[in-house]
């Protein structure tokens, strides 16, 4: 993967990126979608931001490398404190946990107040990214599930303004499986929950002799995945 060809989970997120827009992709690592949408000529302004020194480092020698110096700045910094209020109309984040991206949203929600659209990439807890999103009133305008190298990864598209997503009596479901997906349900999404309800059942049989009220808890939900699995997903 480079500048010039990204993966294929990436490049699936570069096509929710709006033309025109300034970006900023958080967590940028090498800043190789910025440099990406730079070079397609697809976005205004790049802003990568990243909090650890070497991938800093990579994704400022990438875009000099790319000669993209005029149009995407680097910057070191914790999630969203590296932009300024009302500064990126997109806002990537790619490759991390569900809670943690949350985490970053909910730390800066106050720098997105001219963000259109959020395009995440949860590699687990996606049913979290989806519970935010919900409770701050953005909505889910589009999503997908791929397979690339061997892991299952979801994106996540959410808009200011659309058609809400979820029905009324099947939103558990929903927010676990994902409005869009379930709809579809191609390989990538039954491989997926397969494997999560293999994982489900196995737990719950670890936990056959576990007493207590955290125990209880954890077993209700595993149950109640379990439920939902079996009665949404074909």
């Amino acid at each position: 993967m480079n500048s010039e060809k990204l993966s294929q989970r990436l490049e699936k997120v570069s096509n929710y990126v709006l033309q025109g827009s300034v970006l900023a992709d958080i967590g940028s690592d090498h800043a190789y979608l910025p440099c990406y949408l730079g070079l397609n000529k697809k976005i205004k302004k790049g802003i990568a931001g990243e909090i650890t020194e070497g991938p800093y480092l990579s994704a400022k020698e990438q875009v000099v490398l790319d000669g993209l110096s005029d149009i995407i700045e680097v910057r070191k910094g914790d999630g969203l404190s590296v932009l300024k209020e009302n500064e990126a109309e997109v806002v990537t984040i790619c490759g991390m946990g569900g809670s943690l991206i949350t985490s970053i949203l909910e730390k800066g929600k106050g720098k997105l107040g001219n963000t259109k659209r959020l395009v995440l990439q949860p590699n687990v807890g996606a049913k979290t990214v989806r519970k935010w999103l919900l409770k701050e009133n953005w909505i889910l305008s589009a999503e997908e599930i791929i397979k690339e190298d061997g892991k299952i990864y979801e994106i996540l598209v959410a808009d200011r303004s659309g058609e809400y997503p979820y029905s009324n009596n099947n939103i558990e479901a929903e927010l676990l499986f994902g409005p869009f997906l379930l709809k579809v349900q191609n390989e990538a999404f039954k491989e997926k929950w397969a494997g999560e309800v293999k994982q489900w059942k196995a737990i719950l049989s670890q936990m056959e002799k576990s007493q207590g009220t955290a125990a209880e808890t954890k077993r209700k939900e595993l149950l109640d995945n379990i439920n939902l699995a079996e009665e949404w997903i074909d």
